[in-house]
């Protein structure tokens, strides 16, 4: 007989019973980390039973419990005998009938769900789990720690300050949802689900897909101005603000008998799968362009898109202008348009601007209309041709004009002026002050 460590409280019964058994705490003091003890426990355990010989391997708990164990029993010849389980004890300990149970030498491969059961915890691994259980549920998440000496219900944060042997494990509750101090996903549906309850929040239960359309538009914005800010606190507001929003539309569609939540993120997943075929297929890409030419092509694939024309017309008709200008005309590139060059640019914009002074000579305002957009849309075709990101670069020059209004006008306030009763001069004169300071 061979037991896995002599350190487990149960290896007393076998001492108690003069029952003899060999451990393999060498190959604790040996072995770099759990997957390479676990290696060399099956290893020598199939050594000793070679030849027809009969091994008992006996661990604490559950047999599957036991990562060796459950390599062992891959062999049809093996047999098991099973016992109650290390977590079966915690969990009646803890009150809990329903839980999720893992080996605290898995705790970083587990996907974590409260009520969570602990098992193999020791004082060499004790302080690790607390701190990956700690990030994801809170410092103070409720729990019953077993150790020497019986149960202790403490927080979280606590359960490294105990006296630990190899008959140690944890259990985390699932705190009411006012008492939680840390969230994950699945709190952030329910306190939306709660919110659009019959008994709900009389404003959020009333909304439609329609009614609030307009806040996707403005979370966003506020977020790229957070971005454009390098405001780390309000980048942090902002994202779970955008995330409210997607989920909000995703649980309307829900109760009406549509998509729902975990279909939502499947597609979302199944996506990002599809698109980056050079990462998870066979295509290939060396660099930045080449990834995006890959989910290009991917994306006109799944969208069923056959010809570019279908690409040029799938834009949303909601962009910005000037923003659907700029890819409009990126994907009429792609399907041989001509391309964007500073030779074409000058070409085209002397003929746009010639047509658009016409309209304007000849009174024509339907015309001038139409011309100005044309220019306007050569405008996006010159900043394509160097390069740059006309939406971009329209809202940097906004700011820039805006800071140097604001010390213009402070400029003539400060001299006492009225800014609408200048001269030509004076104006300009103020303006070159104004652009030098606001470009200080």
């Amino acid at each position: 007989m061979c037991i896995r460590t002599a350190a487990a409280p149960s290896s007393k019964t076998l001492d108690d019973e003069k029952i003899p058994y060999s451990s393999f705490d060498d190959l604790y003091e040996r072995c770099r980390n759990y997957d390479t003890l676990t290696r060399r426990i099956v290893r020598e355990v199939r050594s000793r039973a070679r030849g027809g010989k009969n091994v008992a391997y006996c661990v604490d708990g559950g047999v599957f419990e036991d990562a060796a164990a459950r390599i062992l029993l891959t062999k049809k010849t093996v047999k098991y005998i099973d016992g109650p389980t290390k977590a079966g004890r915690i969990a009646a300990l803890a009150g809990l009938e329903h839980y999720t149970a893992l080996s605290a030498f898995s705790i970083h491969e587990a996907k974590l769900s409260l009520p969570l059961v602990v098992y193999d915890l020791t004082a060499d691994n004790v302080g690790d789990v607390k701190l990956v259980l700690a990030d994801k549920f809170g410092d103070e998440a409720p729990a019953l720690l077993c150790a020497k000496g019986g149960c202790i219900s403490l927080p979280l944060y606590e359960t490294d300050r105990h006296p630990l042997d190899m008959g140690g494990g944890l259990a985390v509750y699932d705190p009411p949802l006012l008492e939680k101090k840390k969230f994950d996903f699945e709190d952030f549906v329910a306190i939306l689900k709660r919110l659009r309850a019959p008994d709900g929040c009389p404003w959020d239960r009333v909304q439609t897909h329609e009614s609030i359309r307009i806040n996707c538009i403005e979370e966003a914005y506020e977020l790229v101005d957070a971005i454009d800010k390098k405001d780390s606190d309000r980048m942090l507001e902002e994202t779970g603000d955008v995330l409210m929003q997607a989920l909000f539309h995703t649980l309307i569609e829900e109760e009406r008998g549509g998509f729902t939540v975990a279909d939502m993120l499947s597609a979302v997943s199944q996506k990002l799968i599809t698109r980056h075929t050079h990462i998870f297929g066979q295509d290939k890409a060396q660099d930045a362009d080449g990834a995006l030419s890959v989910w290009d092509k991917n994306k006109m694939k799944e969208k069923h898109q056959e010809t570019f024309s279908d690409a040029v017309n799938d834009v949303p008709e909601c962009f910005p202008a000037l923003l659907r200008a700029q890819k409009i005309a990126k994907r009429m590139q792609k399907g041989g348009w001509d391309a964007a060059t500073i030779e074409n640019f000058e070409r085209k914009f002397q003929e746009e601007y010639e047509e658009l002074m016409q309209a304007y000579r000849e009174g024509d305002a339907a015309a001038v209309a139409e011309e100005l957009g044309d220019v306007l849309f050569c405008a996006v075709e010159l900043g394509r041709a160097v390069g740059g990101d006309c939406e971009q670069a329209l809202l940097d020059t906004v700011k820039k004009m805006q800071a140097r209004y604001t010390a213009y006008e402070g400029m003539v306030l400060a001299d006492g002026k009225d800014v609408n009763a200048l001269s030509k001069e004076e104006r300009d004169e103020y303006y070159r002050r104004a652009k030098h300071v606001s470009n200080t």
